[in-house]
């Protein structure tokens, strides 16, 4: 009875930290996160952007199908302050834009790194994932700049 409760202990340890590895959220130093979902990623930009950038009224998307380099703009957000370019984090293949954004670009500032992500990628070089910051680096990273 004792194995199989350490058992079943270690195959929730083990599904937990899958659920956390497939949902982990990558970022940025232009302030992008990337967060997987399977073999593709949602990408936006992070709440710290968003916050900086004050209301978004307008978000720029690219086109379904259209690929990447690492660091190419793929699109831009329009705020009351300031307008800014989104940029690859990867080399990437659009699959999915969020057509919620056309008419409700509140939702980047709402729910930045939920609902109001920008685009679904397919990463055409997945070792460059290894390049972006985690939560805790990327919180570093916001504090000194």
């Amino acid at each position: 009875m004792r194995f199989a409760r350490s058992l079943v202990s270690r195959l929730s340890a083990t599904r937990s930290f899958a659920v956390r590895r497939t949902f982990s959220t990558l970022y940025t130093k232009e302030h992008e996160y990337v967060k997987a979902d399977g073999d593709l990623h949602f990408m936006g930009i992070s709440d710290h952007a968003q916050s900086e950038l004050g209301d978004v009224v307008f978000v720029e998307l690219p086109e379904v199908g259209t690929e990447f380099a690492k660091g190419d703009a793929l699109g831009s957000v329009e705020s009351v302050k300031a307008a800014s370019s989104v940029y690859a984090p990867v080399d990437c293949e659009i699959v999915e834009v969020n057509e919620n954004l056309e008419d409700s670009h509140g939702l980047v500032n709402e729910s930045a790194e939920e609902d109001g992500w920008m685009v679904k990628l397919k990463a055409t070089n997945p070792d460059q994932l290894s390049d972006l910051m985690d939560a805790d680096a990327y919180a570093a990273f916001c504090n000194e700049e």
